[in-house]
Parts: C-alpha cells; sequence; structure tokens
C-alpha cells in the first residue's frame, strides 16, 4: 500500500516512522506548502512535492495521510483532496465533527473514493471506547479525563500572549476526582473540577510577569474556567524539562445491572502516550489499511472509527485473528 503524506510537521514525521512497523506500507511521496528543497525526510529515495503540483501524482499514492490542523487546514483540505484520492485526516475539532464529515462525504462520493476523518485517540480510540461501554451499560454515566499531557493548542494560545517569548501548558486530571469515579460513585463535575492547567512561560525580557500570569489565567475558551499555575522559567530549561509532547487520558463508563440494579460496574480505558504526534499516527495508518481495503471493495463516501469493522485495521487475515487474538 502506497502512503502519501501532506504536510511535515509532528504528525507527518510521525506517519513516516510508523510506517517502518507496518511491512504492507511504503511511504511514496511527501507534498508540502513550503520549498520542497528545504523539507528534509527520514526516508531516503522519495520525492518530496510542492503542494501545487499534487494533481500530478495521483497515480503514485494508495491513500493520503492529511496531517493538516483541524482549526483552518483540515476543513478545506480534506473535501479537496477527496476529490483525488483516498484520504483519511485527524480533525478533532468535536463539535465541527458532522459539518466536516458531510462536506468530505459528498467530495468522496462525487469522485468515487474512500475517506475516513478524525482517526487518532481522542477523537478515535476514546471514541470507540464511549460507544462500546454505552452499549454494553446503557443506564450508566460517561466521563472522559485527558492528560496529564501537553496540550498543543492551549500551549500556542499562552505563547500569543503579549510578552511571551515560548512556553508549553499541561493538562492534568484532577486525582480526587478520578478516583471518585474509578470507585463507582458517579460524581457530577464541573470543568473545574475534573481538570487544571499548568503553564510554563518563558517571558521576554523586561515583560510584565504579572501582567502575562493575568492574561493567561483569565483567557476565555482556555483558562478562565480551570485552576491554571503559571511557571516562569529560562528558556533552557523550557527546552531541557518540556521537550517532549507526552499525552494521555482515561475514558469510564460506570453502570448498572441485575433485576433491581443492584450491582454496579466500571469499565475503564486509559492511554500514556510518550508522543502524542506518533501515537496518533499509529492510529491513523491502522484506519488507512482499513480505507484501502473498502475502496478495492468498491465501499465510497466517508466513514468514522464507528463504522469500520476491526478486523479491517488489522495485517493479519481473519483466520489468523481467530486463531491469535480471539
Amino acid at each position: 500500500m502506497k502512503i502519501g503524506i501532506l504536510g511535515y510537521g509532528n504528525l507527518g514525521r510521525g506517519v513516516e516512522c510508523a510506517i517502518r512497523q507496518n511491512d504492507d506500507m511504503q511511504l511514496s511521496c511527501v507534498f508540502t506548502r513550503r520549498d520542497p528543497s528545504s523539507v528534509k525526510i527520514l526516508t531516503d529515495n522519495v520525492n518530496v512535492y510542492s503542494v501545487s503540483e499534487i494533481e500530478k501524482h495521483t497515480a503514485e499514492v494508495d491513500v493520503l495521510v492529511i496531517c493538516g490542523g483541524s482549526a483552518t487546514d483540515l476543513p478545506v483540505q480534506t473535501p479537496e483532496y477527496a476529490r483525488l484520492f483516498n484520504v483519511i485526516d485527524s480533525f478533532d475539532t468535536h463539535a465541527r465533527i458532522p459539518e466536516h464529515f458531510a462536506n468530505v462525504d459528498e467530495a468522496a462520493k462525487k469522485s468515487g473514493h474512500t475517506a475516513l476523518i478524525s482517526a487518532g485517540w481522542d477523537p478515535g480510540m476514546f471514541s470507540l471506547n464511549r460507544l462500546y461501554a454505552n452499549c454494553i451499560l446503557p443506564e450508566g454515566n460517561d466521563y472522559t479525563f485527558w492528560g496529564k499531557g501537553v496540550s498543543q493548542g492551549h500551549s500556542d494560545a499562552i505563547r500569543r500572549v503579549k510578552g511571551v517569548k515560548d512556553g508549553k501548558q499541561y493538562t492534568i486530571p484532577v486525582p480526587e476526582a478520578l478516583e471518585a469515579v474509578r470507585a463507582g460513585e458517579n460524581p457530577t463535575l464541573t470543568t473545574r473540577q475534573k481538570h487544571t492547567r499548568e503553564c510554563f512561560v518563558v517571558p521576554e525580557e523586561g515583560a510584565d510577569l504579572a501582567a502575562i500570569e493575568e492574561a493567561i489565567k483569565t483567557m476565555p475558551n482556555y483558562f478562565s474556567d480551570y485552576d491554571t499555575t503559571v511557571h516562569f522559567i529560562t528558556e533552557e530549561e523550557l527546552k531541557r524539562d518540556h521537550a517532549g509532547i507526552p499525552h494521555g487520558g482515561f475514558v469510564f463508563r460506570t453502570g448498572v445491572t441485575g433485576w433491581e440494579k443492584e450491582h454496579k460496574h466500571v469499565i475503564e480505558y486509559s492511554l500514556k502516550l510518550d508522543s502524542n504526534p506518533e501515537f496518533t499516527s499509529s492510529v491513523i495508518l491502522a484506519y488507512a489499511r482499513a480505507i484501502y481495503r473498502l475502496n478495492k471493495e468498491g465501499v465510497s463516501g466517508c466513514k468514522t472509527v464507528f463504522d469500520i469493522a476491526p478486523a479491517y485495521l488489522s495485517p493479519m487475515s481473519a483466520d489468523e485473528l481467530r486463531a491469535h487474538l480471539l
């Protein structure tokens, strides 16, 4: 299976690395909005093309992995390139998924291609676990906790504050809330009670530290609804102690069974990730395999993780899956 990558940032590099672990895949080419001569990839003998030339290379790609951002890139790119390729993305703006799905579905059906949106761990693996658990325990409560991990969107938000040279933000579950859910207590939790936010900020020389802290803590949609701690550190400390992009989290479903609903159950799924983009890339490639197979079967249009049978994700045959994993 020939994989093309559109966009060579953290996610694109993660996809390139993950291809090496999948024997039925190879990297065919990389497309970039930058000058192709300035993009140095890890794989030998693979071409980097300008995205302006993408229509010339459709025959080289079985599935195009679109590695843009959810805010402005993917809503345009995924439907646009579904006209030319089988495509997959990691669109993660939950509220806009129905709209994005409809746009990609229309484009893919017109062209006879197969697309999948919102592959990753949330949305993605966490979504699947919420669905399975809701089906198994129809009477119950859902809880999702994110972290401890770097939020790239919130980190970007603090870097835009006046007087900030650089910075990173960690999302951290509140331990008491996590344990109450794990114990089956079914708490009702506010946003502030579920997560805290911790910021590590490199200020510009002579910046007003109090003003920076106030601007961060009162920022609507990002920090104002949370207990937020701001640490001021040096650029060297940021590079030394906060260079990685770890993340993870927990999905819970608590529910009851029995004639009198006398028995309580807790379903828990958790992830602890050294590299958010590299794990996301690994999920994307499993679903790239699925949409490639579906397209070979004549299926067109857009899909999500809810639509894909698990066997389509695996390079193993149905016989092998039954023998080794069932």
